[in-house]
């Protein structure tokens, strides 16, 4: 039996007729699942009965299932941080206005769950009315927390990389001016030497020479000192329990003669069970440096004392250590205090080298801390130092 021959080219099965999609509903079809591929959520607000179609991805990003979360604007509105609120809104209504062509924002949006999670918010008039007045825009929420939150670190890093490159800078500035200063004390030094011509100037030419070499193994030394203390950031030295209390009377304890001898009386006023997570040597460093300071800078016409206290906070912990010495003037040398070889007491003082404040400043930066200090000439020092509570410093 012969079956009757069919032309195919133009057949069309009733199935195929039946499920064919026309090119918009392709088009349509294609941009949803684009959308749902991607977690980017869907809004489109009728702005005549003030209806707001919210696509399943949008509700999912702020934690609500499909039938919770409410049609109007004024539910999504009211969910926005309030510190962003004002642009939200600004931004909006400048779009409407026809000011500008996209609406497009980033904000905080409250979650379900209470947590507050960062949108980009974009929208784009579709419809206008007969008065030409936009009667309908679509928009797309698009969940950019992460990308906050990494933007946020990386603006950290970078803050931390240029404070650690303008350091470096002062750093390496201090290191070529002194040393080249040494270099060239021992170069003249040489020159005269070689000119010389008697014993006498030969032998004081070599005394001076003998000058500049202990000043430069100083210099070496106390720069030897702050790479070291460099060195050590970020390094697991710095996570010791570390007593506060303990800590700061031992270093009292050491300077009890100095004290006793300048008639100097110290008051421990921190808590017995104060714990930091820090670097023991570095604490007690930083504590020796600024009492001892304290101490050889009391005024000897007052009955002179140091306290020692403590501030609390939920995330930190701040010491302050102040003093009725003789003081700085503050107008004349603040932008100087913690330099490098700066003295604000005279040069007539043999046992100021100038170092200390900023080997005790290059210590607390190693634990992460901020020292602060304020002073006034004739009244006495104050300085402060502010410290994360129980933060490990991996």
């Amino acid at each position: 039996m012969k079956f009757p021959i069919l032309n195919l080219i133009n057949y069309k099965s009733k199935s195929y007729k039946k499920n064919r999609f026309s090119n918009s509903s392709i088009e349509e079809e294609k941009h949803k699942i684009a959308l749902e591929i991607s977690n980017v959520g869907l809004w489109d607000w009728d702005i005549t009965t003030n209806k707001v179609f919210y696509s399943k991805e949008s509700k999912q990003i702020i934690g609500y299932a499909e039938d919770e979360l409410k049609t109007s604007s004024e539910f999504w509105d009211n969910k926005v941080h309030p510190e962003d609120k004002e642009a939200y809104f600004s931004n909006f209504k400048s779009h409407l206005k026809g000011e500008i062509d996209v609406y497009e924002n980033e904000y905080r949006i409250k979650c379900k769950n209470g947590n507050y999670k960062w949108i980009l918010d974009k929208g784009k008039v579709i419809e206008k009315d007969a008065n030409g007045k936009p009667s309908r825009i679509i928009g797309t929420h698009t969940d950019i927390t992460s990308l906050k939150k990494n933007e946020g670190q990386l603006n950290k890093n970078l803050q931390i990389i240029t404070n650690q490159n303008k350091r470096l800078y002062s750093f390496t500035h201090i290191v070529s001016h002194n040393l080249k200063t040494h270099i060239g004390n021992l170069k003249n030094i040489l020159e005269f030497y070689d000119e010389a011509k008697t014993e006498n100037e030969k032998e004081e030419l070599i005394n001076h020479l003998k000058t500049i070499s202990k000043s430069l193994s100083s210099t070496i030394v106390d720069l030897d000192d702050i790479v070291s203390i460099k060195s050590k950031i970020n390094n697991h030295q710095l996570n010791e329990r570390v007593n506060l209390y303990d800590c700061s009377n031992k270093v009292i304890e050491s300077l009890k003669l100095e004290s006793s001898k300048k008639g100097v009386v110290i008051h421990n006023a921190l808590r017995k069970d104060e714990v930091l997570l820090t670097n023991t040597s570095y604490l007690e460093s930083i504590f020796y440096n600024l009492i001892s300071n304290s101490i050889k800078y009391s005024d000897p016409n007052k009955n002179s004392q140091i306290i020692i206290q403590s501030i609390h906070t939920k995330d930190t912990v701040k010491i302050l250590i102040s003093d009725n010495g003789i003081g700085i003037d503050m107008d004349k040398f603040k932008d100087q205090i913690f330099e490098m070889y700066q003295t604000f007491h005279g040069t007539d003082r043999k046992d100021s080298r100038g170092v200390g404040l900023y080997i005790t400043k290059t210590q607390v930066e190693a634990l992460q801390g901020v020292i602060l200090m304020e002073s006034k000439l004739n009244e006495g020092t104050a300085f402060s130092l502010t410290f994360k509570k129980q933060n490990r410093l991996d």
